[in-house]
Parts: C-alpha cells; sequence; structure tokens
C-alpha cells in the first residue's frame, strides 16, 4: 500500500486546506493515514497484542484506592478488572480508621454505566467532582466528547436522583458555597479560555459574577484550604490577581486580595501559618524564584504583607500547604522536589526521601484540623506511594503503594544522573534507569523531552515502560531549559527570545548519551507530546542523523501559523510564552524554529505522530500538515506515520484498557522499527 500524498495548493501555505474540518477533502485524507498506517503495521498485530497483555499482566485491575476522610464519612474509588473507569463510593467512617465498611458502603457513581450510555467506544473523562460540606449532594462534570468541554450535573445521594445544569460551555471546575445549595462553575469564551464565573443558585438559575475580559488571563477556582474562602485567580504566563469571597455568603461581592501588577505573580490560601490564621501568599515581588507572606484577613488591598519567607536564588518556592497543625512549602533545590514543615516554635524540618531520584509532593486530600498530612511519592523504578507524615513528630509511614503484579523489584534496576553539556556550558541534568546488565553495550534508549510552561518531568513510575526495560532498553529523561526544574531562571532561559536552548539541550543530551556509550544513533529514540513535540519536530530538522526513530503527541508544530491566528482557543494567553508574531522580530523568530516551517529533503527517522480530532489546545491540523509536508521532503527509507483519533481530544482515550492499547501500539511501532520485535521462532507457543 503507497503513502498518502496530501494535495499541494498553490499558496502560500500550500496545506492549509487541512485546517478545513469536516470537509471531504480532508476527512478522506484523514483517513487514508489511518488505513496506511494500520496496514503498515498490520504483521505486529501479535506483537500489539502480546505488549499489552504484558502491561495489564502486571497492573491490579480490581482494586481499592485509599480511602479519603471527610466528615462522618470514607471517600473511594473501586476499580474492578474489565472496567474501563472506576467506580466512585463512600461508607460511614469508623473513628480515625481507613478499613472500609462494607455494611454502609453506597456508590455516589458509576463512570462504566454512563460510558456505555453514550455507546460502545464512548468517550468519557471525569472532570471535578466535589461533595457538598453537608455530604448531601455530589456535584461533578463530565467530559463527553474530548474536546474540555463539560457537562454538570448534580447528585441528590439521599433521594438518589440526579440533574443536570444547563450551562453551556462549562470548563468542568466546581466549588460549593457553606450553604450546601449553591454552587460555583467556570464558562469557557469563545476562544476555549475559562473567562466567565457563574453561581448556580438551588434553583438551577445561573449568574454570571465575574468576567476576566483579558485574553492572557485564564480563571481557576478553589475553596480555601480552611474552607472559609472560595477563591478565584486570575492568571496569566506572568502575572496574576486573587478574587476571594466567603463560603457562607455566596450572594455577596468577590473581592480582589491585591491588584494585578505587570510581571508580579502571587498565589493565596487562607489558613494558619505558625498558629496564626489569615492570608498566606506566594509572591515573586521579591525575587524570581518567590518569597512567602502572610496577611491578616480582613486586610484591604493596600495594606503590604509581612514576610516570613525571605526569596533564594538557589531554591525555588513551588507552593505550600496548610492545615491546622502546620505548613508544608514545596521547594526546587537542583532539579529535585524537596518538602519542609513549618510549625510554631519549631525550626523548619525537610522531609526525608526514600530515594536519591524520587518526587515527593502533598497529597492536598485530608482534613484540614488533621495532625497528619498524606504525601505522594515515586521514583523511576518505585511505583507510586500514598505516605503518612506525622506533622508532630516527623514520623513517616506507607499508606499504600500502587501494586505492580508479576514479580517485580525496584532492587533490579539501575537509577543514576547524568549531566551533558550545552554549547553555552550549562550542565543540563539526565534522568535515567536501566537493568544492569543493560549497561555493558550501547542499547536501545528512549529518550523522553519537554521543556516549556516551567512544566517538571519529575521521575515518575510506569507499568508499562517495564516492557521497554525488560527489553533491553534505557528510559532517559532530558531536562531541558524551558521546563522547570531548575526553577524560574531555567524556565526563562528556554521561552522566548531563548526558546532555542530548548532544542540545542536536547540535541546534547542525546550526543552524551552517544558518547557515554549508552546507546547509539541507530538505537536511540526519542518523544515528546504537545509542546514536547515541537521539541522533537525541531530537533529532527536539524539533527535527524542522530535518531532512529521519534514519536510526537499531539505536536504543536505549526507554531507561526497558529500564533499569527488570535481567534484560535489559547493562542492569545500563549504570546507571553512564545510571542506575538505581529512584531517582525517576533515572526522572524518563530520561523526560524517552527518545525513545519523548516521541513526540507532530508532523510528523516521513522516518525510516530498522533493526533486528536476533538483537541482544542493542539488543533489536529498542526500534525497533518507536518506530516504531509514531511512525506515531500522524506529522502530516507524511513516510515512516516500519522495516527489520527476521531474520538478524543488533548488526551488521548479515556478509558484505561484503551490508553494501554495505545502504549502497546507505539512501542510495537518502536520495536518494529528498531527491528526488535520477535521472530516466529521466539513467538510463545501458543
Amino acid at each position: 500500500m503507497l503513502a498518502p500524498i496530501a494535495h499541494r495548493a498553490n499558496t502560500a501555505d500550500p496545506y492549509a486546506w487541512l485546517e478545513e474540518r469536516d470537509t471531504p477533502a480532508v476527512l478522506a485524507y484523514l483517513n487514508a493515514e489511518n488505513a496506511y498506517w494500520q496496514h503498515a503495521l498490520s504483521g505486529t498485530e501479535a506483537l500489539q497484542q502480546q505488549l499489552f497483555e504484558e502491561i495489564r499482566g502486571r497492573i491490579r485491575e480490581t482494586d481499592l484506592s485509599l480511602p479519603i476522610p471527610r466528615g462522618n464519612y470514607l471517600y473511594y474509588q473501586r476499580t474492578r478488572a474489565g472496567d474501563e473507569h472506576p467506580r466512585l463510593y463512600r461508607c460511614l467512617r469508623q473513628g480515625d480508621s481507613l478499613e472500609v465498611d462494607s455494611h454502609s458502603q453506597t456508590l455516589l457513581l458509576d463512570l462504566n454505566q454512563l460510558a456505555d450510555e453514550l455507546g460502545e467506544d464512548g468517550y468519557l473523562t471525569l472532570g471535578d467532582y466535589q461533595i457538598s460540606p453537608d455530604h448531601q449532594q455530589l456535584a461533578y462534570s463530565l467530559d463527553c466528547q474530548g474536546d474540555e468541554v463539560y457537562r454538570l450535573f448534580v447528585r441528590d445521594l439521599s433521594a438518589n436522583t440526579t440533574r443536570e445544569i444547563e450551562l453551556a460551555d462549562a470548563d468542568g471546575s466546581l466549588a460549593w458555597a457553606a450553604d450546601n445549595q449553591t454552587l460555583f462553575a467556570l464558562r469557557l469564551d469563545a476562544s476555549h479560555r475559562p473567562a466567565f464565573l457563574q453561581r448556580i443558585d438551588a434553583d438551577g438559575t445561573h449568574h454570571c459574577v465575574h468576567h476576566e475580559a483579558d485574553e492572557r488571563f485564564f480563571l481557576n477556582l478553589a475553596r480555601s484550604s480552611d474552607e472559609t474562602f472560595l477563591i478565584l485567580t486570575a492568571a496569566s504566563k506572568t502575572s496574576s490577581e486573587c478574587w476571594h469571597l466567603p463560603a457562607h455568603t455566596p450572594q455577596a461581592t468577590w473581592q480582589c486580595l491585591a491588584p494585578r501588577q505587570a510581571e508580579h505573580e502571587y498565589y493565596a490560601d487562607h489558613g494558619h501559618w505558625c498558629g496564626q490564621a489569615g492570608w498566606v501568599i506566594r509572591s515573586n515581588q521579591a525575587g524570581i524564584n518567590f518569597a512567602l507572606y502572610v496577611s491578616d484577613s480582613t486586610r484591604s488591598a493596600s495594606q503590604p504583607w509581612q514576610c516570613v519567607i525571605a526569596h533564594n536564588p538557589e531554591v525555588m518556592l513551588e507552593g505550600f500547604t496548610l492545615t491546622q497543625q502546620a505548613a508544608i512549602l514545596s521547594l526546587r533545590v537542583a532539579a529535585l522536589t524537596l518538602l519542609e514543615v513549618h510549625r510554631p516554635a519549631h525550626a523548619p524540618v525537610r522531609v526525608e526521601l526514600p530515594d536519591a531520584l524520587g518526587t515527593l509532593d502533598v497529597l492536598d486530600v485530608l482534613e484540614y484540623h488533621s495532625p497528619v498530612a498524606r504525601l505522594h511519592y515515586q521514583s523511576l523504578n518505585r511505583p507510586a506511594q500514598v505516605r503518612a507524615l506525622d506533622l508532630r513528630t516527623d514520623e513517616q509511614s506507607v499508606l499504600k503503594q500502587t501494586p505492580v503484579e508479576g514479580g517485580f523489584a525496584p532492587e533490579d534496576y539501575r537509577v543514576w544522573r547524568e549531566w551533558a553539556t550545552a554549547a553555552d556550558g550549562t550542565r543540563i541534568p539526565i534522568s535515567l534507569i536501566a537493568k544492569p546488565d543493560t549497561l555493558q553495550a550501547p542499547a536501545p534508549l528512549y529518550l523522553y523531552g519537554y521543556g516549556a510552561y516551567g512544566e517538571c518531568l519529575d521521575p515518575w513510575f510506569s507499568h508499562a515502560r517495564l516492557s521497554l526495560l525488560e527489553r533491553g532498553f534505557v528510559f532517559a529523561v532530558a531536562h531541558v531549559r524551558g521546563g522547570g526544574e531548575g526553577g524560574e531562571a531555567w524556565y526563562r532561559a528556554g521561552k522566548l527570545a531563548h526558546k532555542a536552548n530548548s532544542f540545542s539541550d536536547f540535541i546534547a543530551c542525546a550526543e552524551h548519551l552517544i558518547r557515554q556509550q549508552l546507546t547509539q544513533p541507530q538505537q536511540l529514540v526519542i518523544a515528546g507530546g504537545s509542546a514536547g513535540g515541537l521539541l522533537i519536530g525541531n530537533v529532527i530538522n536539524q539533527r535527524p542523523e542522530l535518531f532512529a526513530a521519534a514519536i510526537a503527541d499531539v505536536p504543536f508544530v505549526d507554531v507561526l501559523n497558529t500564533m499569527r491566528r488570535p481567534e484560535l482557543p489559547l493562542t492569545v494567553t500563549e504570546y507571553e510564552e512564545w510571542g506575538n508574531p505581529a512584531e517582525g522580530e517576533v515572526a522572524a523568530r518563530l520561523a526560524s524554529y517552527a518545525p513545519y516551517e523548516n521541513v526540507h529533503p532530508q532523510p528523516y527517522p521513522a516518525l510516530w505522530i498522533t493526533a486528536g480530532y476533538h483537541d482544542t489546545r493542539v488543533q489536529y491540523w498542526e500534525a497533518a500538515k507536518w506530516l504531509a509536508k514531511l512525506r515531500v521532503a522524506q529522502q530516507g527509507d524511513a516510515p512516516l506515520y500519522l495516527k489520527t483519533d476521531f474520538g478524543a481530544g488533548h488526551g488521548g482515550q479515556s478509558g484505561r484498557y484503551q490508553a494501554l492499547k495505545e502504549v502497546a501500539l507505539e512501542y510495537a511501532f518502536i520495536l518494529h522499527t528498531l527491528k526488535l520485535e520477535p521472530t516466529p521462532a521466539q513467538e510463545p507457543s501458543a
């Protein structure tokens, strides 16, 4: 079967016609590309099934989540073998015990039943779900298409009835007022930006109580940690502003904590700091790594804040969690996460990590007055754990560890860090995992990257990844500039005019791994998604000879054309990340690195590209246009595939088994490309 060749129009952008959603020509082309990869990879179907069964076999399909205590109840989820989605339950609470009482167990929400009502392949993602303060009502939101537009529902748990809230273009966020009747939700504007705060009264009528007119700003809705306030945050990439409302007076007027200022980011919560109740605020007004401030609950916007944790150029203050007992600061030092506990009349204590290269976060799931905080821990070789931290004694205990079926042992894998050197001398960290016997010679290596928005690729565990590691792969994460692993300065060194650093850092990491004889170009697979797809698209334009294969999931590759269209979802707010191409200098810079703009005739590595037809973050046509251009430019014999999912959006498939099949398909592509798939003689007998 020959690869499809897209029609090339005689226009400035010859593949712009692929942006004409739902037209017969566009649908025919996308379906032809799907048919092409399906035919080309049909010989891997047995391998795909084998990989799927391997991955599935490591997951405990029937499981119970760790119950969350709230009031008189424990809330938890159950999964059952064969089900795509979990079921939500609660039972009566027996003192401090976390044991589930089966006699009082009540099913709150069955997502499998809801998915079945949408059809056999129905997409369904649970957005937010919030129990009312009196525990009598459950508000929840559902995305039924993958476009991140949600339907809102309220379930009366006593009457066992459900009503839908008629609110168009809901973004899925929900928060109850203290009266147990009033609900607040966010609504999207025409550019798919959460821009309206709606108050929903008990009779279902809704009223817009706040509109964010500046297209750079997104709204975020939450309850304060002590549940006395509702907090609305308006944030762009470079500044923010908080509004608050007493939870017991939902009809009152929202008040601004401090008016927004250019380049000033601040984020507020209400609770206790070292025994005193009030506002606790993380702000960058004194330095880019943020400092911590407190303020009285009744302050006016003009009153100064009191600094309690000063700015530290070596330590990034990423966040904080408040309880009545203590405050926990989330810090980042030398590209690693740290937690620091602050209590009245005590010196700060840093929480010990079980491993040198682990990721430790606070789970905000316990009641405010509890003396125990829950932490989430994982590493490349250690499955996710929920750990209890006693805020009185600093003692830790493991409450639950995600099981890995089939004889897995963390000690069978080596986890370590390498440091590549960029062209300007900057040292770039790389996190790696492999079985020790893999490291005796250059091995196939899967290198992952992102490098945008200040997001951190902290070490994480993957059941699926074990299928590659058991086949002799090394897995590595390149912590390039543009991410947040090195603090705010690290992020700023990979955005706007400095974006090229992200790409050169990634290439430096690949070259370092090759020099260290951990891999070879013919064994090196690279991957990234969304803005990470931009990274992948750029580096294969620059240095295609370094890589055997590349994975680009929902890739942001048509950067220049997208940023020229402010009517598209999210474009305007992205100006602070990439720049506004209405400025000639910015347009030239984007054109210099945009993957789509820089495709040129040369041998490209094998490519696996995915797109979601309902994706509102990165439109499907970015991947389609890029692939069409690559297909013509390809001078080698490596295959180029585009898989468009017509039933999903930016996050891919919603069901857990569907998601596993997607991973199995990607891995089959990799093994097939590297010629590592088993020969018939190696395949297990029936």
